[in-house]
């Protein structure tokens, strides 16, 4: 069979190298997740090997949150035991895998400027929420929404788009995939999250019991997060849903 490819440009080197060194280690250290193929690194480009399929849907959720579960378990397990979410790792080449915290203090900050958030008061709600969610074991952030995951005809699930890699605590990419997946078909049902928790957690502690430990008020915390810095794409990407106001907590 003749394997297609998927060329994608980038503005700078710097990016490509980014995005490069981004997939190595996930194929390194995040065996559970499958990606495309990379072939070719070029000065200002990536060519992947082309995977055919449908973005992530409602449906797709338990086998997401399972996905990444799994995911996060295994990073923690080859690489991510030792690092501190407030503090940069270091991959094999020395440069900084960024932390969880500072690159969202400013991105949140600028969500004020933006008009996404309506004074100082409630920005200062949403650093502290930052913090009190910088705890517990270190996982990574991959940026899961819909687009980002290619579901096959087969039913496989491929993980696509390695420009943007940072630190985070357990469960919040899977607060991004929630959070995502309704900005673009619409709110979940309750239940419907708490399955998606649970199977998160069950598939998490395979790999080390204190993984499996996010619970639903953490999850909120979380989401409140993503609905903040999410909040600038609604309308673009295929977001075409708000958040409800509700899952704010400690914001105006």
């Amino acid at each position: 069979m003749r394997i297609r490819h998927f060329t994608k440009h980038y503005e700078t080197p710097g990016a490509v190298a980014s995005a490069a060194r981004h997939h190595a280690w996930l194929s390194e250290h995040v065996r559970p997740l499958r990606l495309p193929a990379l072939s070719v690194v070029g000065p200002t480009s990536l060519t992947y090997e082309r995977i055919d399929g449908r973005p992530a849907r409602p449906e797709d959720l338990p086998s997401l949150a399972a996905l990444l579960g799994d995911a996060h378990g295994a990073a923690w397990t080859s690489d991510l035991r030792p690092a501190a979410l407030n503090t940069p790792h270091r991959f094999r080449d020395g440069t900084a895998f960024d932390d969880y915290i500072g690159p969202r203090q400013t991105a949140l900050r600028k969500r004020l400027e933006q008009g996404h958030l309506p004074d100082q008061t409630a920005v200062q709600a949403m650093l502290g929420l930052l913090e009190k969610t910088a705890e517990g074991p270190t996982a990574f952030y991959k940026d899961s929404n819909p687009r980002n995951f290619i579901v096959t005809e087969a039913g496989d699930i491929y993980t696509v788009d390695t420009d943007d890699l940072t630190l985070a605590p357990m469960g919040y990419d899977l607060a991004k995939l929630i959070v995502t997946l309704s900005l673009t078909y619409g709110p979940l049902p309750a239940p419907a999250i708490d399955a998606a928790l649970l199977t998160y957690n069950e598939a998490a502690e395979r790999h080390a019991t204190r993984l499996g430990t996010t619970d639903r008020e953490r999850l909120d915390d979380l989401l409140a997060l993503h609905s903040v810095l999410t909040a600038p794409y609604i309308g673009r990407n295929g977001y075409r849903y708000a958040w409800p106001r509700l899952f704010l907590r400690g914001s105006a």
